[in-house]
This record gives C-alpha cells, sequence and structure tokens, in this order.
C-alpha cells in the first residue's frame, strides 16, 4: 500500500503517486486558490481556518492542520474517508474535519465547505447577531437569510452538533464566537458565498453605525423569491427575518419609488 492505494494504484513506472482522478485534481487547485484568497482577504490569520472538498462517495479532500491556508501546496492536502480516517496524504488533517463530513452526510448536493473567520460577519456572530435581515436584494436572492447557530468547541463532537439545525436550511451560517462556515457545489462556488457574506456584513455595520437600517417590505421580499424561478435559482434558501435584530440601529422601511421619503 502507498498512500492508502493498492500498490501501482495511481503511480507511474517510476513509482512516484500521481493524481489520476481529474476532478480530485482540479478540487485541489481550488483549494489551494480558495486558500490563497482568504488569507489574502484577511477572511483568516496565522494558521486559521478549513476547506475541504468531496470528490467521491467516500473520499472528501481537507486542508492539513497548523499551516497557513495561504501558503499550501497540493502534496499537503489530506484525503479522509466518510468517517473522517485519514487515507492518505503526510500532513495531519484539520481536526475541525468532523463538522465538514456533517455537512456531506446531510447534503448530498454540497461537494465543498469553506470554513474563515471573516471579521466582520464574525464580529456579528460574536455579538450573538444573526446575518438574516431582510436588506440586500444580491443576498437575498442569492442566499437568503444566514442563521446564527449555537457555540460549540472547536474541533469537537459538539461544533457539528451546535450547526445541525441549520445544515440542511442554510448554504452559510455563522458560528457563535468562532466564524462562518459556507458550503457549495464546489469550493469556488462555496468560497463565494463565503465572500458575500462578508461584504454584506460590512454594508449592515455601516447602516447600523449610520443610526438605521431600513428593511425590505415582505412583500418586496416575495418579489425577490419570484425573480429567483425567474432566474432558475433552485436549492436550499433560508428566509429572511423581517423582525431580525440589527443592533443599536433604528429600523424601518426601505423608501419606495415614487413614494415621498419618510
Amino acid at each position: 500500500m502507498r498512500n492508502g492505494l493498492p500498490e501501482g494504484e495511481g503511480e507511474e513506472s517510476d513509482g512516484v503517486y500521481r493524481e489520476t482522478n481529474m476532478n480530485a485534481f482540479q478540487a485541489k487547485q481550488d483549494i489551494l486558490e480558495a486558500g490563497r484568497r482568504i488569507w489574502i482577504r484577511g477572511f483568516v490569520a496565522a494558521n486559521d481556518g478549513n476547506i475541504s472538498a468531496r470528490v467521491s462517495d467516500d473520499e472528501i479532500l481537507c486542508t492539513p492542520t497548523g499551516v497557513s491556508k495561504g501558503f499550501m501546496d497540493p502534496a499537503m492536502i489530506a484525503t479522509v474517508d466518510g468517517e473522517g480516517r485519514q487515507i492518505r496524504g503526510e500532513w495531519k488533517v484539520s481536526s475541525e474535519a468532523k463538522m465538514h463530513l456533517a455537512v456531506y452526510r446531510k447534503r448530498p448536493d454540497v461537494h465543498a465547505v469553506v470554513h474563515a473567520h471573516p471579521p466582520t460577519a464574525t464580529g456579528f456572530a460574536v455579538a450573538g447577531i444573526s446575518l438574516d435581515q431582510c436588506v440586500l436584494p444580491e443576498v437575498l436572492v442569492t442566499l437568503g437569510g444566514i442563521p446564527l447557530a449555537p457555540y460549540g468547541l472547536p474541533g469537537s463532537e459538539e461544533l457539528p452538533t451546535a450547526m445541525e439545525t441549520y445544515i440542511e436550511k442554510a448554504n452559510v451560517i455563522l458560528m457563535a464566537n468562532h466564524g462562518v462556515l459556507s458550503m457549495g457545489k464546489n469550493v469556488m462556488e462555496a468560497y463565494y458565498r463565503l465572500e458575500t457574506v462578508e461584504h454584506f456584513a460590512k454594508i449592515l455595520l455601516a447602516a447600523v453605525q449610520l443610526g438605521n437600517v431600513n428593511i425590505l417590505s415582505p412583500e418586496r421580499v416575495n418579489e425577490l423569491k419570484d425573480l429567483r424561478e425567474r432566474f432558475n435559482l433552485t436549492g436550499v434558501l433560508y428566509a429572511c427575518n423581517p423582525k431580525a435584530n440589527v443592533g443599536p440601529a433604528a429600523t424601518g422601511p426601505a423608501p419606495e419609488f415614487g413614494k415621498e421619503s419618510r
């Protein structure tokens, strides 16, 4: 056996292991790119964060522990089976792989997970404020609301259990006092959803600091749901909450076109 494969499988005549699954090869490249982006954008510090991709029913690629996600190479990416046992790779897999596995067990449509600590979105998680306000059309059409899961000890079974309620209902979850978990059909979709959430969090925080957050009416939110249908956007969508807490700011209806502002 070598790298968890029978002797000779995945090897050339020179005995060097090479990736034989092109989907896995692309997934590794995407993991490296997403890792580079979350580091460059300041979504992680030091060795924070973890990224995974499901490349078969029983093979999941996952980033290693103790490594900056901005400076990885393909050899660092480990492979675990559906039970979390490492079957390939010299670098020890992240201890938070458990929450990635929990997602894959409950979401057959998800093939990638990105976990990071984007500062503004994580600030909302630390403040105990979800990001499910009915505010930005682009966010409501693509993600809906972003719920806040209770705190769970990092690296433990408590962490995926804390998020269990939301895994099947949302594509992005805020993790209390911890960070953000984003899911997608591939690594880059999961990454872009993470980027969208941090962008939304920054805009919402700016509105809170300005002292007022205008909330879209239920009628306007329903119009956005109709847009999803017209754009043929399907899948999980967590509903926004028109009465969601937005911290120390006044709230009111968004001004309507053709109507006098309040």
